[in-house]
């Protein structure tokens, strides 16, 4: 076509030039064959899932909906996940010209300090820019960007996947799952390590195999709910504390009593065995989806040992939730245990006593249930939080250090543990530098010209370091009467 725009001008339409959105807009069909009938339309179309941010549905969302009705007679997707954008850890939208772009794979392969500098000042539009895209770089990145993998980026991003509009990404967060992976990766080792006889036999299983079981089939459900709803943070927070805190932190040393112990049975500790190979097997296929290359790699070794037949875990079946593992009697036990050895920590940490050292713990107001979850995991309190002997006392005894469990009190006499006035120095020392911080940091908050023309950042710093220091004075005052009634 021809369009006269004035009396000696023309202009003609280019034939092979397509509109950007209205091309876009046929993708969903085009790249299956249409207008050709085939199957791969047939089979194809209409998908179910789109995912895409929230800045292009007028342009491409809305557009591919109104092409799919006209020429498919059908929607090109039933359901739409909208994910937020990612920005900078100040907030600001990552554009080239601010020089705030992070490229993943600088992050999973890490990238020293000057050619990163490079990298963000090449090509720029606004070349004056370049020298303040370098001191802030400089700035942020003093020693480059660590190499952090894939596996950690890939987690990070769905924790961040949150219903908000914006990503703020820190690279403290990337850090956090770096960690992850080494820990994963440890824990396999222990695994594998105390799983070379899988003999077969009967199997017994602890209170403790129970729980974990238990609890890996609640995490199953909870994950399997949150990818339902597109709720990819939770689904990586489950797995993550599943995997962290109940897995590695206390089913693994909850194992040590039965593996190491002279008087467990073979079923007994068959059955450790078998659970621990089972369940670590299943976070693997939990965490594929978010984290496909470690799970991949620690599987090739987990998987044949489980007895599990194939050649990649990404081709064996997402865990399903297990009903026959449900055991609310053996939560409830490893709860109490848990909670048990949580508290005889926080009386170690508080009057500094060696955590190798075994403690005679007293037990008062004493439920039966206490008594016999007591009796019944000895081994348990004894081998895990570092406990001599159980006793179950009426009256008060002298010297001791509490915490509760419920209506229980849990008594550590501390008679010879520690030396009291050695103990109440070193809490006086520390009280005094405290105090003298605390001061310091009110003093800046008292005078008028650090609270109006400080950076808000500052101000707000220095208000949470007060309310640090006044908590810490709390904490070592309780110490410290404790102390005296020590005394």
């Amino acid at each position: 076509k021809k369009y006269s725009i004035a009396a000696d001008t023309e202009l003609a339409q280019d034939n092979d030039v397509l509109d950007t959105w209205f091309s876009s807009a046929l993708w969903p069909f085009s790249t299956l064959g249409w207008p050709e009938k085939n199957p791969a339309l047939d089979e194809f179309y209409p998908g179910n899932v789109l995912v895409t941010g929230f800045d292009i549905i007028f342009f491409w969302v809305a557009r591919m909906i109104m092409m799919g009705l006209k020429f498919m007679g059908d929607v090109p997707f039933h359901e739409v996940y909208i994910h937020g954008l990612i920005r900078d850890a100040d907030g600001q939208k990552m554009s080239k010209s601010k020089g705030n772009v992070l490229d993943p794979l600088d992050l999973i392969d890490g990238i020293d300090l000057e050619t990163l500098v490079e990298k963000r000042t090449l090509g720029l539009m606004q070349t004056h820019l370049a020298p303040k895209i370098e001191k802030a770089t400089r700035t942020q990145f003093p020693d480059g960007i660590d190499q952090f993998g894939a596996d950690a980026l890939r987690m990070t991003f769905a924790a961040l996947a949150t219903t908000g509009r914006d990503v703020r990404f820190d690279l403290g967060r990337i850090e956090g799952y770096k960690n992850f992976c080494n820990k994963l990766w440890n824990a396999a080792r222990y695994v594998l390590m105390n799983t070379e006889s899988l003999d077969e036999g009967d199997l017994e299983f602890s209170a403790s195999d129970r729980w974990i079981r238990a609890r890996l089939d609640a995490t199953t459900r909870e994950i399997h709910k949150h990818f339902s709803t597109y709720r990819l943070d939770l689904a990586a927070q489950a797995i993550y504390e599943f995997t962290w805190h109940e897995f590695c932190d206390w089913y693994l040393e909850l194992s040590k009593p039965v593996l190491q112990s002279d008087d467990a049975s073979d079923a007994l500790q068959r059955g450790t065995r078998r659970t621990l190979i089972d369940t670590l097997e299943t976070i693997l296929r939990l965490l594929h989806p978010l984290m496909p290359f470690i799970t991949e790699e620690i599987w090739q070794q987990v998987g044949p040992r489980a007895g599990l037949d194939g050649e990649t875990i990404m081709l064996r079946p997402y865990p399903e939730p297990d009903d026959a593992a449900v055991d609310d009697d053996a939560v409830a036990d490893i709860e109490w245990v848990k909670k048990f050895i949580l508290g005889i920590r926080q009386i170690r940490g508080e009057m500094d006593i060696s955590p190798g050292k075994t403690l005679r713990v007293l037990l008062q107001h004493a439920s039966d249930s206490d008594r016999a979850r007591a009796e019944k995991h000895a081994p348990l309190l004894q081998r895990v939080g570092r406990v001599e002997s159980v006793e179950v006392i009426d009256g008060e005894p002298p010297a001791v250090a509490p915490a509760l469990l419920g209506d229980m009190r849990k008594l550590v006499p501390m008679t010879g543990l520690i030396d009291v006035e050695a103990e109440r120095a070193r809490l006086d020392k520390q009280m005094e530098k405290t105090r003298a911080e605390l001061a310091k940091a009110s003093g800046k908050l008292a005078n008028e010209n650090f609270v109006n023309n400080a950076p808000a950042a500052v101000v707000t710093q220095e208000r949470e370091r007060v309310a640090e220091f006044e908590k810490t004075i709390t904490q070592l005052t309780e110490q410290l009467e404790k102390l005296d009634e020590l005394a």
